[in-house]
């Protein structure tokens, strides 16, 4: 963040150092206390020069959402290689590193602030969360999902942007625990799926088939191997006969 500093920029130049400076303040504070003041005073410029490139706080404050969410969309990228489950994990990664970064931007991104409730910024809501559902697809190599894929993706969506608000408050638990159990979460309300319907086993099994013992997975089912060992018998009988089993080569 600059401070004090006057010099010439160009106009989108000078646009994208108040879009920057305005997320900076966002990532400690929450929007509704940061004042054009103080982003005219981190920026190096006046308050009537804030004004000239954008006409209130709420089209900054729109600005910065546009440029968080456009970043935000972009952590769920990721090459089409290996293992599904490790390439969910290195997205929950990348996707708690923005959280961890923005802190309360991303609070403000997600649920509220002065400019939230309008629907240019509840649109880049969407868009982030669309992005996320396309990239999920994207991985599954599936174009038009069943209705229970569908239901699945969406839903975990929604988990992880939970979870991260939550993680948000306190930080209790530690976050590498939460991106792993995030993976862990899409393999148990895919498998429960699929439990249920045979177009989502199909889906499931290739899937899981391509999975090694050491991956997340593949951590899932020793975890809950563990866990039915502590059941009485005939549950635990039930619970791993049910269990998904990743590749052994």
């Amino acid at each position: 963040m600059t401070t004090g500093v006057r010099r010439r920029m160009g106009v989108e130049e000078r646009r994208q150092q108040l879009i920057g400076v305005a997320l900076e303040l966002f990532s400690h504070r929450s929007p509704d206390h940061v004042s054009i003041d103080e982003i005219a005073a981190a920026a190096g410029i006046s308050r009537p020069l804030v004004y000239h490139y954008f006409p209130g706080k709420q089209s900054l404050y729109e600005a910065a959402l546009r440029r968080a969410a456009d970043e935000l969309a972009g952590r769920f990228v990721e090459p089409r290689e290996g293992p599904l489950g490790a390439r969910l994990l290195r997205v929950m990664t990348r996707f708690f590193d923005f959280v961890d970064e923005h802190g309360h931007g991303f609070f403000a991104l997600m649920r509220g602030g002065p400019a939230v409730g309008s629907s240019t910024a509840n649109a880049m809501i969407d868009e982030v969360r669309q992005a996320a559902y396309e990239q999920i697809l994207s991985h599954l190599s599936i174009q038009s999902p069943p209705p229970r894929l569908e239901l699945v993706v969406r839903s975990w969506v929604s988990l992880a942007e939970s979870t991260a608000l939550l993680w948000l408050d306190g930080r209790r638990i530690p976050r590498g625990d939460l991106e792993l159990q995030l993976v862990h979460d899409f393999a148990a309300l895919a498998a429960v799926s699929a439990a249920y319907d045979d177009e989502m086993a199909r889906i499931l099994l290739p899937v899981l088939t391509d999975e090694p013992p050491g991956g997340p997975f593949g951590d899932l089912v020793t975890r809950l191997t563990a866990l039915a060992a502590t059941l009485p018998a005939p549950v635990t009988a039930s619970v791993t006969a049910s269990l998904p089993s990743p590749r052994t080569a």
